[in-house]
């Protein structure tokens, strides 16, 4: 056989998969819109499944067989979710913007590109909109792998009466995006403060003398860098494209696992999924041993715990809050048992969420 028959019987298989996997999607999509008719019927307005979507991304990864990687699988079969969800019903996402900034991408890997995005200019605003009903769920940045936790974030839930639904986990790689034709060009760089610190040793090296200025999102320096050749901005790659900037140089991050963890808020509690996480607000009596009895009865229990920051109650002078992470969903039983004896020791606890635990 030529090589040009042997092409034709190739592509010709091609196109054959392409009709069958075009059928399939439209046959899930109908099924999905079956669904959202059932639902109707019974006056749920709960589309949205956190627990439900994150057991069908575990099963396609845990049977996937290559010669994708589980990473590539999840993110195709993520937006196929998306369409079909987007099919029952119209989700806004509100997220700390503008468009380009990692928040922004945080949402498009956990909800994909089927949802309606609502750009927001702080944290505050995220909470509010979806307070308010003006969109059904948001999604803010809680803490990154090497610059910690984002206060800011921990101290809206201390008044909020938002649920965390679920959690993302970003790998973040900042790229050096300008419109210079050569770093030697670039007299200034603008980013967020976070972004900045945690690019510290790069810049250092590479440009000791350029100035840095913070900027309120990454997104926001490059629509500034894009006004000027003289200026560089630390963003991602989608910001370069939005903005219509070059990638000077790649991967410019201090640490190569630098990983930010944002969480996704709504007003809906949501039933295990098998693999989750609990997160707790929790304030101490002021009486000696507090912090140890707070904490007895997850050892008692054998509950992991995955994260403990304390932060000012602004209850009054020197009250501290603390926000506790840990393994399991509050309805499981050894979880549920914690959180009784937590209620006979604290002052206050407050369920934050529990939600599917992320994976990269």
């Amino acid at each position: 056989m030529s090589e040009e028959k042997e092409l034709e019987v190739l592509r010709q298989q091609i196109d054959q998969f392409d009709r069958e996997i075009q059928d399939l999607i439209n046959e899930r999509v109908k099924v999905a819109k079956q669904i959202a008719a059932v639902k109707a019927r019974s006056g749920s307005e709960c589309f949205y499944r956190p627990e439900r979507e994150a057991r069908i991304l575990r099963a396609i990864i845990e049977r996937n067989q290559g010669p994708l990687s589980d990473d590539d699988m999840a993110r195709l079969f993520r937006e196929i979710m998306s369409v079909s969800l987007a099919a029952q019903a119209s989700i806004t996402v509100a997220f700390l913007g503008p468009h380009g900034t990692y928040t922004h991408n945080a949402a498009i890997k956990h909800f994909g590109h089927s949802v309606k995005c609502l750009s927001l200019p702080t944290i505050d605003e995220v909470f509010y909109a979806v307070e308010k009903q003006q969109a059904h769920y948001g999604i803010v940045p809680v803490e990154n792998s090497t610059e910690g936790v984002v206060t800011h974030t921990l101290d809206m839930f201390i008044d909020s009466n938002l649920k965390i639904c679920g959690e993302v986990l970003l790998r973040v790689r900042h790229q050096l995006l300008s419109n210079a034709e050569s770093i030697g060009q670039i007299q200034k760089v603008l980013a967020h403060g976070q972004s900045l610190a945690q690019c510290r040793r790069w810049l250092s090296n590479n440009l000791p003398s350029v100035d840095t200025i913070a900027t309120n999102s990454n997104a926001e320096a490059a629509e500034k860098a894009a006004q000027s050749p003289d200026l560089a901005a630390i963003a991602s790659s989608a910001a370069a494209e939005i903005y219509g900037l070059k990638v000077l140089i790649s991967d410019i991050e201090d640490d190569p696992d630098n990983t930010t963890r944002f969480l996704i808020v709504g007003t809906t509690e949501v039933e295990p999924s098998g693999d989750d996480k609990t997160s707790l607000l929790v304030s101490s009596q002021n009486k000696p041993g507090a912090l140890y009895r707070l904490l007895a009865p997850m050892a008692k229990h054998e509950v992991s715990l995955t994260r403990i920051e304390s932060r000012p109650s602004r209850k009054g002078l020197w009250e501290y809050v603390f926000f506790i992470d840990i393994e399991g969903h509050a309805k499981e039983r050894r979880v549920s048992e914690v959180l009784t004896e937590l209620e006979t020791e604290a002052a206050v606890v407050k369920l934050l969420g529990a939600y599917p635990r992320a994976s990269l």
